[in-house]
């Protein structure tokens, strides 16, 4: 078992560490997505500075690298506390990824593509609420925060496992601290009247 495990965390990360929205940017406009917008390798980034469709295809690659190690890991029959740990070893390839060297995203779509493998009915609950945020604020970081709160809730609710509610919240958690830097870089630039409704634009708009 003990080499699945290792096996199960070295694919986890470099899955994770796979740069959708670099590869994006090259393939359909040409550009280094780091150096555009806001420079965040992520979905809302992408759609902004390339299309709705680019931005859209790389979250939903991004969450597919969560889900598919958590999958992967589960088909293994690797006890949970391992799943839990190669969940994190995705996120953490997407947050340092090693093609890049050691520089990434944020993390939020891959933490979303784990927890969606993990609680599929609970998550999709909880993505519910994230929608309904982002079109009532189009505050797609609002919308994930608020989605995420309720999720531990709700898996409590399902009669979840203490240690997956646990993880739920330590996961989302892990992944702020890459967030908190760039909140603090855009509250410093004056951005506070968007810190909670949107007024400039949609977050699937693409910038023009």
């Amino acid at each position: 078992m003990a080499g699945s495990i290792v096996l199960a965390i070295v694919i986890a990360y470099l899955l994770g560490s796979i740069p959708s929205a670099y590869i994006v940017g090259h393939l359909v406009k040409g550009v280094d997505i780091r150096q555009v917008g806001g420079g965040n390798m992520g979905a809302v980034n992408t759609m902004r500075e390339i299309g709705t469709a680019a931005g859209l295809s790389v979250l939903f690659a991004d969450m597919a690298k969560g889900t598919i190690v958590v999958l992967i890991a589960q088909w293994l029959g690797l006890p949970l506390i391992w799943v839990f740990i190669i969940g994190l070893a995705a996120v953490v390839g997407h947050n340092w990824s090693v093609w890049l060297k050691f520089r990434g995203g944020q993390g939020l779509a891959t933490t979303l593509g784990v927890l969606l493998a993990l609680v599929p009915i609970e998550f999709a609950i909880s993505f519910a609420i994230i929608v309904i945020v982002v079109l009532v604020t189009s505050n797609m970081r609002l919308g994930a925060g608020v989605g995420l709160v309720f999720l531990p809730l709700i898996i409590w609710l399902f009669g979840g496992e203490l240690s997956i509610i646990v993880y739920s919240i330590a996961l989302p958690l892990f992944c702020s601290l890459k967030m908190i830097p760039r909140l603090r870089t855009d509250m410093a630039r004056g951005s506070k009247k968007n810190l909670i409704v949107d007024r400039e634009y949609k977050p699937w708009q693409r910038r023009r």
